[in-house]
């Protein structure tokens, strides 16, 4: 369980810098569109931090399932960058493989906690 939390914020902290990195040229009349995917992936960072340090097993789930959410959030903002065609096909492609390793892992560790709290 260690290892899924630490990977998963390391995944996140990946997914922030290409952002930062692929999401430079946007129209200005679509900025917004490019702060909320900013915001919600910094949103996204602070949630698994909070989940990393609670000890309390039901509010750590729910966070997991809120980083899932605001996975789902970003993925659903850059498929509307991809439509307007401010990302090209290559660019949403790997996003979605980052976005992908999120949830992965989000999921790996909710069923971690999950399996654990079976035991007890």
């Amino acid at each position: 369980m260690e290892k899924e939390k630490f990977k998963i914020i390391n995944f996140i902290r990946e997914l922030i810098l290409y952002i930062d990195k692929n999401l430079d040229n946007f129209p200005k009349k679509d900025i917004e569109l490019k702060n909320r995917i900013r915001n919600t992936s910094y949103d996204l960072l602070e949630i698994a931090y909070i989940a990393n340090t609670t000890q309390d097993l039901e509010y750590k789930t729910k966070l997991i399932e809120k980083i899932i959410a605001k996975v789902k959030i970003i993925d659903f903002l850059l498929n509307i960058c991809y439509d307007k065609q401010i990302i090209n096909s290559k660019k949403y492609v790997k996003f979605g493989e980052r976005l992908d390793d999120i949830v992965k892992y989000a999921n790996g560790w909710k069923n971690t906690l999950n399996k654990n709290n079976n035991i007890n």
